[in-house]
């Protein structure tokens, strides 16, 4: 009882997990519903490979009951049918049944054994228009005269006569439906065997004993064996599925399965040795008045690959055959996926490229904002022209190498490429230090630019300070010929200057006007390991925390007679302040961090290679001031 009932249960469970359509379509009748349940397993092993069906097959007795003979590998669920089959006849044909075992069997099967159960069904149609099922031919039809009486509208019909006619006309109908629909049958068969020979290309009539009585001719062009009548057909195939044993008997049993033959590679001709063995796959059809099995099939193909692999061809296939319809809509889906899967493949390799792109655009954009100030390399990035403009007033600072000419005589050139290398680096991450601007090396000399491109007041002591930290940087690298630190000469001027792009092929951002000049007369008129200024700077670092001596009036080529000094140090900042290192401060007094005194170059060298990105704070008063924006470049 508990198994009826959760057969009952597994029904409804089956309709509403979304199987109800496919199972009310199965049939029209219980008889046709219970037939097509193998079928229907067929389909879904091909989603639950795992699943291991039972099978059901359906004899029809002349009192209008049935024999339900039920197969299964596991033992004690014959239970659940009658509640499943129970459920569904209710549901879909409004019809009641009772279900008795009548016999209970085990046999051999190829898996082992089967559990072999025999019920017995007896139907009551139940006439309810709460349970009408759409697909019943037979739900709205009574079952019984006195029912037929009752509910015709005896108003419509005017006399007795016409009334006793029309009940006579019902109980005619209903009569034939209430048995089932009768086919009509001709007395001969009009179709000679060559045309169903022909017509059924692939097809093959066996009797008891397996022996071949005739086959259609497709199957006979790829068998050849078979045009000898009386061969027995297990000699030429093989049951792949259900998995049963290849006789009369078993082959009856399982009637309502799906067949599934392969041919024998053994009894193939010679042209087959190499090509796939060929499967069929159809239904068996018992005739009875010549005891013979009918097996219709079709040969199991999905794709025109597989057609070919076999040396066959569409004209193979009978035209009425669904699997030409299969083979090329599936051939049509392989061309969609196939085309899905390039553009996949092409979407991918799109995203790499597009990543290595945005790597090159990441370098290209490096490199611009190198040559160039960030808010000037962005307008000409988006295309618009950069017009030049006038700066009253900036610090502009020279600085070159003692005796560079000479050293250069002397070495190869990878040293001295490996020399200003060292040197550039350093000076590099100390204009990043300072924010201040790199306009361009030419040779030994390095120009830097502070208050341009973007102005700010305390441009003259952010070059003041990035000064003093070239003086120090400079002691770190050796002169290639004597293995002395190099000497560099460092000149200052502050005035106004024309700036702007120029070039387009290889822009850069320039700067003109007379302050160049003078700033680069202060280096050239230097000394070594000084900072030269000018007039105009010392104005602008007098008031400021910087030690400054006067060096006096000097004859300027080109300008006369000049006012100059001496930048010595910054009073209140450290040497690691001044160069960007990150911890401690030093100990270092203001005496002893002069520039005539020695710059502890081996403790620097250390902290170079920790970067500035860890900078400690400033304590420069026109560190609030910071230029926010400011284009850098720290290579180092």
């Amino acid at each position: 009882m508990v198994l009826k009932q959760f057969g009952e249960y597994f029904f409804e469970f089956c309709k509403q997990s979304g199987y109800d359509h496919m199972l009310r379509t199965l049939g029209g009748n219980l008889y046709e519903f219970i037939e097509n349940l193998d079928a229907l397993h067929s389909y879904l092993s091909l989603s639950y490979q795992e699943m291991n069906a039972p099978s059901f097959r359906v004899e029809k007795n002349e009192d209008g009951s049935m024999y339900l003979h039920y197969y299964s590998d596991r033992r004690g669920l014959c239970h659940i049918v009658p509640g499943i089959i129970g459920a569904a006849a209710l549901d879909f044909f409004n019809t009641e049944i009772s279900m008795e075992i009548i016999n209970q069997t085990e046999e051999e099967e190829r898996t082992g054994k089967k559990e072999h159960i025999v019920f017995l069904v007896t139907q009551k149609p139940v006439f309810s228009y709460k349970r009408r099922n759409k697909f019943s031919s037979t739900h709205c039809l009574p079952n019984s005269g006195a029912q037929a009486e009752r509910r015709l509208n005896k108003e419509s019909c005017p006399t007795l006569e016409s009334w006793s006619l029309a009940k006579g006309a019902i109980f005619l109908i209903t009569g034939r439906l209430l048995k089932g629909f009768d086919a009509v049958y001709p007395r001969n068969l009009w179709i000679d065997p060559k045309t169903f020979c022909i017509g059924l290309p692939f097809h093959i009539v066996f009797d008891e004993q397996l022996r071949v009585k005739q086959a259609g001719v497709s199957i006979q062009k790829i068998v050849p064996g078979l045009q000898i009548l009386g061969i027995r057909l297990n000699q030429y195939f093989t049951i792949v599925r259900p998995e049963v044993k290849f006789t009369i008997s078993s082959v009856q049993r399982f009637i309502n399965s799906q067949f599934v033959f392969q041919t024998k590679r053994e009894m193939m001709p010679a042209s087959w040795k190499q090509r796939p063995m060929l499967e069929l796959r159809g239904q068996m059809i018992w005739m009875e008045s010549v005891q013979c099995m009918l097996y219709l099939c079709s040969p199991l193909l999905r794709t025109l690959h597989e057609l070919e692999e076999r040396h066959m061809h569409i004209s193979d296939i009978a035209p009425h055959d669904v699997t030409r319809d299969l083979i090329l809509l599936n051939q049509q889906r392989l061309a969609e996926m196939e085309l899905s899967n390039q553009l996949e493949r092409k979407k991918e390799e799109l995203r790499i490229l597009s990543k290595h792109l945005e790597e090159e655009k990441k370098k290209t954009e490096a490199l611009l904002y190198a040559m160039l100030p960030k808010h000037v390399a962005n307008q000409l990035k988006e295309g618009k022209r950069v017009e030049a403009g006038e700066f009253k007033e900036c610090t502009i600072l020279f600085s070159d190498v003692v005796t560079f000419t000479n050293i250069c005589a002397q070495c190869e050139p990878i040293q001295i490429v490996l020399m200003l290398n060292a040197m550039y680096l350093r000076f590099d991450r100390l204009t990043t230090v300072h924010d201040v601007y790199k306009v361009e090396t030419i040779g030994d000399a390095y120009m830097v630019v502070g208050g341009v491109p973007v102005p700010v007041s305390t441009h003259a002591e952010r070059v003041a300070n990035f000064a003093l930290g070239m003086i120090i940087a400079a002691k770190e690298i050796k002169n290639p010929v004597s293995e002395n630190p190099i000497q560099i000469r460092v000149g200052i001027h502050t005035g106004s200057v024309l700036a702007g792009v120029v070039g387009e092929k290889m822009p850069r951002y320039c700067l003109f006007g007379d302050t160049v000049n003078i700033a680069s007369r202060m280096e050239s008129h230097g000394v070594p390991n000084k900072i030269h200024l000018s007039g105009s700077v010392y104005q602008c670092l007098k008031e400021k925390n910087f030690d400054i001596k006067e060096r006096g009036e000097i004859d300027v080529k080109g300008k006369g007679k000049m006012h100059t000094y001496f930048l010595v140090q910054n009073t209140i900042a450290t040497e690691n302040e001044i160069m960007g290192r990150p911890g401690e401060d030093t100990g270092l007094n203001h005496e002893s961090s002069q520039l005539s005194q020695d710059c502890m170059a081996d403790g620097m060298q250390n902290s170079f290679s920790q970067g500035a990105g860890n900078e400690k704070q400033s304590r420069w008063p026109w560190n609030t001031d910071r230029m926010l924006g400011m284009p850098s470049l720290w290579r180092a």
